[in-house]
């Protein structure tokens, strides 16, 4: 793989962990799916070939997001879980990114 792309796709992950590490239950919870993946979006989705296997992880990750936003913030171990199944699902995610990613030619932005 590219090593720019493949570049892109670690500091995806870091920013999306990151995101999942620091998110304050009930606050602004309809952003935090969005914010999860826009390094991701911008830097790697449009740099690689579509493929089924990645979107399917990108959904994994959006779902997992809702899930951690809405879980209530008085029950911790709600919460905890939720943040463990999302930092979960930004390692499948980039690991897919990694392992199934075909540069399409077309560089996106750092």
């Amino acid at each position: 793989m590219d090593p720019k792309l493949s570049e892109a796709i670690q500091q995806a992950a870091v920013h999306a962990r990151r995101c999942a590490k620091t998110y304050k239950s009930g606050v602004n919870k309809d952003a935090l799916p969005w914010r999860v993946i826009e390094v991701f979006d911008e830097r790697v989705r449009g740099a690689v070939e579509r493929d089924r296997r990645i979107e399917d992880e990108r959904d994994r990750v959006l779902i997992a997001a809702v899930t951690l936003a809405e879980a209530p913030a008085e029950e911790e171990a709600s919460v905890g879980m939720a943040r463990e199944h999302l930092i979960d699902a930004i390692d499948f995610l980039e690991q897919a990114a990694l392992r199934f990613g075909i540069p399409n030619g077309r560089r996106q932005s750092q």
